[in-house]
């Protein structure tokens, strides 16, 4: 079993969950080390079998091409609601009253100026796939893009402005342990629309897509490759069954990052703690 393993905390713990259940019932398993716009291919080439965790925000396009072409099967969504945007901790809105509402950037972008950003506010976004460049250009924000590598490069970041408390702009998602420590705020841009991604003419600017923000309540989900659901059915029913609330997701990813437990063992952790879920969900494989 090929289990797409990514670069965040939540996903690389629910990796090892999986991967742990499937090795109580006699399967071998292997991890699959995979940035998320790679990932699809390895799905599509039959290298991957398994991805625990596709969110709205960042994967619904890839998500949708490969369950048109049948690449994937859709095993559900868990029992949370997920948010993935621009976000600020709270103490940024003394330095840019207007916030949460977007159009306060354009008149307050300098405080997130760097050096080298001619002026300019600087967002820093994540690793993953997100039309950040395209939002600053059909919204006419006066601010450029600084990518990092990893989740835990965004933290780092996160936690060297908060320690000076500088204005701070960044990639940031719910559930998620950050807020827990940082209190702090999304953006609010207008409000997602189907077709603010796929016709120029709606929204706020007329020329151009991406003039709006991602969706505010927006689903995390379980797929598999084709073959895999095709070839154990009762592994796909265990995972279909397989199930978080946002307040566990948030306790796992809080006990890596905060209390530096590794995946690995906040795996073992929960499996010990919640054996009568996980054996009920995948009773029929035994």
């Amino acid at each position: 079993m090929q289990i797409l393993y990514n670069d965040w905390t939540s996903q690389q713990v629910l990796s090892h969950i999986v991967a742990d259940i499937f090795t109580e019932l006699g399967y071998q398993t292997e991890f699959i080390e995979a940035k998320t716009d790679g990932q699809w291919f390895l799905l599509k080439a039959g290298m991957a079998d398994v991805q625990v965790e596709v969110w709205e925000g960042t994967m619904a396009d890839k998500y949708a091409q490969l369950m048109q072409s049948q690449v994937i099967v859709d095993l559900g969504d868990y029992a949370l609601k997920t948010r993935e945007d621009w976000w600020y901790p709270l103490y940024v809105k003394q330095h840019c009253p207007g916030l949460p509402h977007w159009q306060a950037l354009i008149q307050c972008a300098e405080v997130f100026a760097r050096p080298g950003s001619h002026g300019k506010g600087v967002y820093i976004a994540g690793p993953w796939e997100k039309p950040d460049r395209a939002r600053i250009r059909a919204l006419k924000l006066p601010f450029v893009v600084e990518q990092v590598e990893s989740g835990e490069a965004l933290w780092k970041k996160l936690a060297i402005a908060h320690k000076i408390k500088q204005p701070i702009l960044m990639f940031n998602w719910t559930p998620n342990w950050v807020g827990a420590v940082y209190p702090g705020e999304f953006v609010e841009f207008p409000d997602f629309d189907e077709r603010c991604e796929t016709e120029p003419g709606w929204g706020v600017n007329p020329k151009f897509l991406f003039d709006c923000g991602n969706p505010k309540s927006g689903w995390l989900k379980k797929v598999v490759s084709t073959p895999f659901f095709e070839q154990h059915p009762c592994l796909a029913e265990g995972l279909r069954q397989f199930n978080m609330t946002g307040a566990m997701l948030e306790q796992l990813a809080a006990m890596v990052n905060l209390e530096n437990f590794t995946p690995s063992l906040v795996a073992k952790h929960w499996l010990e703690n919640n054996q009568i879920h996980w054996r009920k969900w995948f009773a029929s494989c035994r």
